[in-house]
């Protein structure tokens, strides 16, 4: 007997490909549901973040639909949660753009900051330097390329594990310019830079794998 499908919600606060993720998610294996509704959000398996446009702009929208209080109550119960692209930046504590700071989730410490490269925004199709054991790319060649569109970056990971108790943060790395962090998986919480549900065979994979940890 097959093992029932889990429910993903993917937050519908106005600023995300929530069409695409809804797709791509389905296709990777899960019941999915586009809603801001409070109760589906906190009660599904997992709950997926996404985010194009201003920093400033996709927090204000969260915080309008209540989305900062489901994030934090979520895993504050260790229920997982995926940010894709500015879902992911608005998960550290700072975002910087055209020289003005916005308040992020705050995490993870760190400011999201204009990339440093000759050419931006970094668009198109890239490499990445997956974290030694990492679980969401498990299974993806090493030279697996994942889709890319944006015009900002972590370029400084700075959270510390001094408990040996708790597992560290596997931090996986790309370049533009600059090396910058292009994922995170710390605990529940795990994120993306780059758009796998824009990502092909490599993007299917690594939501089947987050899929498969719910």
């Amino acid at each position: 007997m097959s093992a029932p499908r889990k429910n993903v919600v993917v937050f519908d606060y106005g600023f995300g490909n929530v069409r695409s993720a809804e797709r791509a998610l389905a296709r990777a294996g899960a019941d999915v549901e586009i809603t801001r509704d409070y109760d589906k959000a906190m009660n599904a398996d997992g709950l997926l973040v996404p985010g194009v446009g201003a920093f400033a702009s996709c927090m204000t929208g969260l915080r309008e639909a209540r989305g900062d209080w489901i994030v934090d109550r979520r895993l504050s119960g260790g229920r997982p949660v995926m940010g894709i692209c500015v879902g992911m930046q608005i998960l550290f504590a700072r975002g910087i753009e055209h020289g003005v700071e916005s308040e992020g989730l705050d995490e993870w410490p760190g400011s999201v900051e204009p990339l440093q490269a000759e050419i931006v925004p970094h668009m198109g199709w890239n490499t990445v330097e997956a974290a030694p054991g990492s679980q969401l790319f498990a299974g993806l060649d090493p030279d697996a390329r994942f889709y890319f569109v944006h015009s900002y970056a972590v370029h400084d990971w700075s959270l510390e594990t001094l408990n040996p108790a708790i597992e560290a943060p596997k931090v996986t790395w790309s370049t533009h310019g600059k090396p910058f962090v292009a994922a995170v998986e710390n605990g529940a919480l795990w994120a993306t830079q780059f758009h796998p549900e824009k990502s092909g065979d490599a993007g299917a994979q690594l939501l089947t794998n987050w899929i498969g940890t719910l």
